[in-house]
């Protein structure tokens, strides 16, 4: 892929190559990460991967974490790997579609083997939205009809009982994100995400534990912005990874 930029995450600590035109990533990435609560030597699964930013900001912080990246577009999956070589990270990249379960095990995904799993899954589905013209775009902001779910399966299917699943969604879609790990996650924490105070929220944070019976909790917001426009000192420090939401 030659129309690549070369962007900065975490103040610098993370370099970024990625497509000019197309999926970037940003500020969701960035909170995904922050909410990862890695240890060290835990094998953690980036459903999803694109270039690799959500796993490398989780190496920035744990180096001692065993990373996987599983992203289906092979040009993503190799700027993946040059990015992981650009931070010195040591990670294995898986190109597969999640959702298909033979292409899982035929890139060596073995079932219930991780600890933790994090995943920005595609917010849109086809027939419900209008998709992009973009063909990079499109690919990875749109899932087949009913395809979260089927997402969110694939997920929980590679972790460990005990192990832990992190997303980040649209804040409009938490009906079926709770309606899909109904009965398989427990110990669920959901955090809403708001432009401003004032304003409803446009993402949502939610976790659960693998087999676990434990209640929902409702953790307290993140706002991003305050009244000047600039982020408030909690999304400032999250940017700059001197902060965390695990």
């Amino acid at each position: 892929m030659s129309d690549v930029t070369t962007d900065s995450l975490l103040d610098g600590r993370v370099s970024l190559l990625q497509p000019r035109k197309g999926h970037r990533a940003g500020t969701d990435a960035v909170l995904l990460a922050a909410a990862a609560p890695v240890r060290p030597g835990d094998r953690v699964i980036d459903v999803g991967a694109a270039t690799g930013a959500v796993g490398l900001m989780v190496a920035a912080r744990e180096k001692a974490a065993d990373l996987v990246f599983v992203e289906r577009d092979p040009d993503l999956a190799e700027l993946c790997r040059q990015n992981c070589r650009e931070n010195g990270v040591d990670a294995a990249v898986a190109v597969a579609d999640v959702l298909d379960r033979a292409a899982r095990r035929a890139a060596g995904l073995a079932a219930e083997s991780a600890d933790l799993v994090l995943t920005n899954p595609p917010f849109l589905e086809e027939g419900r939205s209008r998709l992009s013209p973009d063909p990079g775009r499109s690919a990875a902001h749109a899932l087949p009809a009913g395809g979260l779910e089927a997402w969110l399966a694939a997920c929980m299917a590679l972790l460990r009982p005990g192990g832990r699943l992190v997303l980040i969604h649209r804040a409009d879609r938490l009906g079926e994100c709770l309606a899909a790990v109904a009965g398989r996650l427990g110990d669920l924490a959901v955090r809403f995400v708001h432009p401003t105070a004032d304003r409803p929220a446009i993402r949502l944070l939610l976790s659960g534990t693998k087999g676990s019976r434990a209640p929902l909790a409702v953790l307290p917001p993140l706002v991003l912005h305050g009244p000047e426009g600039r982020f408030t000192p909690l999304a400032a420090g999250i940017h700059r990874g001197e902060a965390g939401l695990s």
